[in-house]
């Protein structure tokens, strides 16, 4: 799965996710995007966005949306690594165009 880590979720997620080609905001050079041009151009690219910023879905018009969006309750790289298998069963079940929050 070809996965877009949001600029305010820890790099060392990627770690957490092996097996999959995941690419943070900040590698891409994509920091100077707003959520809704940031999910257009990964749309089409990327399978999966990966964010914790809780008002994304209040922000932007996710219907419609051909990327899976994860949304986690935090952004604390000990609370994501302490958790490391949820989000990544989180991960490897997520359909095409899914939604989803995983509370930590």
């Amino acid at each position: 799965m070809k996965i877009l880590i949001d600029e305010c979720v820890p790099r060392s997620i990627k770690r957490i996710l092996p097996g999959h080609d995941a690419h943070t905001v900040q590698e891409l050079g994509y920091s100077s995007y707003q959520n809704g041009d940031l999910l257009k151009i990964a749309e089409g690219i990327f399978d999966l966005f990966i964010t914790s910023d809780q008002n994304i879905r209040y922000q932007q018009n996710l219907a419609g949306r051909i990327i899976s969006i994860l949304i986690l309750s935090t952004n604390k790289a000990s609370i994501l690594k302490a958790n490391r298998e949820r989000i990544s069963e989180a991960v490897n079940a997520m359909k095409p165009a899914e939604f989803l929050e995983l509370y930590l």
